[in-house]
């Protein structure tokens, strides 16, 4: 379980893939993901095999966007379970990204 971070051929967008838990277990792993990366990178956050988010996750979205530019930054979260799309909608994060 963890994170999985994958870079597109032209180098353009990093695809982080989240497995399990979503949780501040990982802080370290999805800062790494991203640490290095321009601005101008686009991020994907696949959700698909994560059952569980908490508020940490939710932090750490938020220093991914701050990262990517926030306001001008292109994160897509994608593949939520139910649980996690609602967590996603009582916070409001469909204002800051994009999900589907």
């Amino acid at each position: 379980m963890g994170i999985q971070a994958n870079k597109s051929d032209d180098g353009h967008t990093v695809t982080m893939q989240i497995d399990g838990r979503f949780d501040f277990a990982l802080h370290k792993d999805f800062r790494d993901a991203y640490k290095d990366e321009p601005e101008s990178t686009s991020f994907v956050i696949n959700m698909n095999n994560s059952d569980y988010m908490d508020s940490s996750a939710l932090g750490m979205l938020l220093l991914l966007r701050e990262h990517a530019g926030n306001d001008e930054a292109r994160i897509s979260i994608e593949g939520c379970q139910p649980a996690i799309k609602q967590i996603l909608a009582i916070s409001n994060f469909e204002k800051l990204f994009k999900i589907s």
